[in-house]
């Protein structure tokens, strides 16, 4: 449920629904240069330009497989994503992912994600 919350805050481009679903020091490796995104402000801020951009992507997440740990309160998700014009439609770049989760406080934020650019 939190995967499809982000992915529906990235549809709305709402950065206030996008905070509560990140660890304070996540961790994001992006898929085509691998630049590395430290921490939720940096995301949000990183958020906040793509939003903004004049030929914005909507990026979803689709998760094949989501493994929950027996002995912690973590769980690893992988799946495949895209990013679609947000005029057209017309998917623009797609590939695989994985994001690591932890259950904190009742709620479940990711504190790793790692993507891989296939097409």
């Amino acid at each position: 449920m939190a995967r499809a919350r982000f992915n529906r805050a990235l549809a709305d481009a709402d950065l206030s629904a996008i905070g509560p679903l990140l660890g304070p020091d996540v961790i994001l490796v992006a898929g085509t240069d691998s630049a590395i995104i430290n921490g939720r402000k940096a995301q949000l801020l990183a958020w906040k330009r793509e939003f903004s951009a004049r030929e914005r992507m909507i990026y979803a997440r689709t998760p094949d497989s989501i493994l929950v740990s027996p002995v912690e309160p973590i769980a690893m998700e992988h799946g495949h994503w895209q990013g679609v014009a947000s005029d057209s439609g017309a998917t623009l770049a797609s590939g695989s992912y994985s994001a690591k989760w932890r259950e904190s406080g009742g709620a479940w934020v990711i504190e790793a994600e790692i993507y891989l650019t296939l097409a």
